[in-house]
C-alpha cells in the first residue's frame, strides 16, 4: 500500500483520540504523505470535505475512536472503495475496531501497510431507498441510504412511545405484518448489534444474509427470519396517522417514511473493507471477548482436545 494521501478521523469530543489523531498526521507528514484530520460524531461529519478537496485518490482512511465513528466512517468511505484502519481510541466495545494494543508503536504500523504485510475484510452492506406507491414505481424518492449494520424503521416521537404497524414484503411478496416497536434489518455484521439486543440470530460477518427482526412485536407467532442476500425487503407503515414513522441507518436518522411510501432494503453494491492488524485474528474469539461468552458456570476440562 502507498502512503501518500491518508484520511484521519478522531472521535469528537475525545481528547486521547485526538491526540493520537495528531501523533500519526505528524509522522505521516514526515513520511511524505499528505494528510486530510477532522473530528467525527454526531455533530461533525468530515467527509463531504475530504472527498471534496482530496486531489489524488485516498489511499487509507485511518478512523480513531469507537463503533460508531467506525460506522460513520464506512456509510461515506465504502462507495468510494477506500481501506479502513479503524483503532479503538476513546472507544467501548470495539466490535469493529482493532485493539488499541496493536497500533500503539505507530511506525512498526506504518511500515506494516507499506509492505502489505496486513489483510483486508470485506463485509456487505446495505442500501435503502423510498419509493411511492405501488411497486409499478421503481423511481426513488429520496437519496440512496447506507448502513454497514442495519436499516431499521421504528417511529420516533417526543411525547410517547407509539406502536408501529408495519407490512414487509420480501421480493414482492407479504410475508407478515408486524404491531410493536420496529422493525430490524441486518446485515451479519449486524447481527451482534441491535438485532441481538431484540433476539435476533447471530451470522458469520463472512456471510452475505439479510435478517429480519421484529422488535417486541404483539405477536408471539412473529419470529426473525434470514434470508438470501439478494432479496429485497419492502417494508410499509401501516395506520401511521401521527406520521412518526422514521427509517433509520446504523443508529442514525435518514428520513421520515410517509402513509402510502415503502422502503426497500437490499444488499449494497459496495463493499466495507476493513484492514486487520491482528495476527491471530478470528472471528469467534471477537465473541468470546465481546459477549463475554463464559459457558457454564462449572468450568470441565476436556481432556480429548489433545
Amino acid at each position: 500500500m502507498e502512503l501518500k494521501n491518508v484520511i484521519i478521523a478522531h472521535k469528537a469530543g475525545d481528547p486521547l483520540s485526538r491526540s493520537w489523531a495528531e501523533k500519526c498526521a505528524r509522522q505521516l507528514e514526515k513520511r511524505n504523505c499528505h494528510v486530510l484530520m477532522g473530528p467525527s460524531g454526531a455533530k461533525d461529519n468530515p467527509y463531504p470535505v475530504f472527498l471534496a478537496s482530496a486531489m489524488h485518490r485516498i489511499d487509507l482512511a485511518l478512523v480513531l475512536g469507537g463503533d460508531g465513528t467506525a460506522l460513520a466512517a464506512v456509510r461515506h468511505l465504502s462507495p468510494e472503495r477506500i481501506p479502513i484502519l479503524a483503532v479503538n481510541v476513546g472507544g467501548h466495545l470495539g466490535f469493529l475496531t482493532q485493539p488499541f494494543e496493536e497500533f500503539q508503536d505507530t511506525e512498526k504500523v506504518w511500515d506494516r501497510l507499506e509492505e502489505d504485510r496486513y489483510a483486508i475484510e470485506r463485509r456487505m452492506m446495505l442500501q435503502a431507498a423510498l419509493f411511492e406507491g405501488d411497486r409499478t414505481n421503481m423511481e426513488p424518492v429520496s437519496d440512496r441510504f447506507l448502513a454497514l449494520n442495519e436499516m431499521c424503521i421504528k417511529p420516533a416521537s417526543a411525547d410517547r412511545m407509539i406502536t408501529s404497524i408495519l407490512e414487509m414484503e420480501i421480493d414482492g411478496e407479504v410475508v407478515d405484518q408486524y404491531q410493536g416497536d420496529g422493525l430490524i434489518v441486518a446485515t451479519p455484521t449486524g447481527s451482534t448489534c441491535y438485532t441481538i439486543s431484540a433476539n435476533g440470530p447471530i451470522v458469520h460477518s463472512g456471510m452475505e444474509a439479510i435478517t429480519v427482526t421484529p422488535i417486541c412485536p404483539l405477536s408471539l407467532s412473529s419470529r426473525p427470519i434470514v434470508i438470501p442476500s439478494g432479496s429485497v425487503v419492502s417494508v410499509w407503515p401501516l395506520a401511521d396517522y401521527e406520521l412518526n414513522t422514521k427509517l433509520w441507518m446504523d443508529g442514525v436518522m435518514a428520513t421520515a417514511i410517509w402513509p402510502g411510501q415503502r422502503v426497500d432494503i437490499r444488499m449494497a453494491n459496495c463493499l466495507a473493507k476493513f484492514i486487520i492488524l491482528r495476527e491471530n485474528y478470528s472471528y469467534y474469539q471477537t465473541l468470546r471477548e465481546k459477549l463475554q461468552w463464559a459457558g457454564a458456570r462449572i468450568r470441565y476440562s476436556n481432556n480429548h482436545r489433545n
